[in-house]
């Protein structure tokens, strides 16, 4: 029980880590004040340009991903993966050190389904990139493959455990979206440029 818990403590913490912050930081920008506010990727993208972005991408990435496959490497099963996946996700989006606001969790909902379920991730970045092609809005798009994860995990994958962390890091991903959603229906919403 208690490697577990370290577990779950150090995936936290590792996806509390704001990647974006600070990588914008180290341009000389403050990204919260910047763009949409948000220290996610694709603000860090539109703000300071495709290099720190992709950066910001990777590394957000990774900090879904390591958890993922430090518990399986542990051979902590089931719970373990899930536990450190929704840890880690859950860091991201409330981070400790930014007072408990981070955000929207989609990079590091990648990497945890990328060490979860590879297949379902390739199927769900498909219907992103076409989504994004045809609407222009990463939002969208990014929603679209949080909704789709579940139903993907549960026909490849069929864990459990595996199956409610996905359908609860999807409900988490839609609900940062909230203000992305109001100007979509707005039609105020950004557009991707690449």
């Amino acid at each position: 029980m208690l490697p577990l818990i370290i577990l779950i403590i150090c995936s936290y913490l590792l996806g509390s880590i704001p990647t974006g912050l600070l990588l914008a930081k180290g341009a000389g920008v403050d990204i919260r004040t910047a763009g949409s506010g948000n220290i996610g990727a694709t603000n860090v993208y539109r703000t300071l340009g495709r290099n720190i972005g992709i950066l910001t991408l990777l590394g957000d990435c990774l900090k879904g991903l390591i958890p993922v496959l430090v518990a399986r490497q542990l051979g902590m099963g089931e719970a373990g993966i899930a536990a450190a996946g929704t840890a880690a996700f859950l860091g991201h989006v409330y981070t400790v050190f930014l007072r408990f606001k981070g955000g929207k969790g989609v990079a590091t909902a990648l990497g945890v389904f990328l060490g979860v379920s590879p297949p379902s991730v390739g199927v769900a970045l498909v219907l992103f990139i076409v989504v994004v092609a045809i609407r222009r809005y990463v939002s969208l798009g990014s929603m679209v493959a949080a909704g789709a994860i579940p139903f993907l995990i549960f026909r490849l994958d069929r864990r459990p455990l595996v199956v409610a962390m996905s359908v609860i890091i999807a409900l988490l991903v839609v609900w940062k979206h909230r203000e992305n959603i109001s100007r979509l229906r707005a039609g105020t919403e950004s557009k991707f440029k690449a």
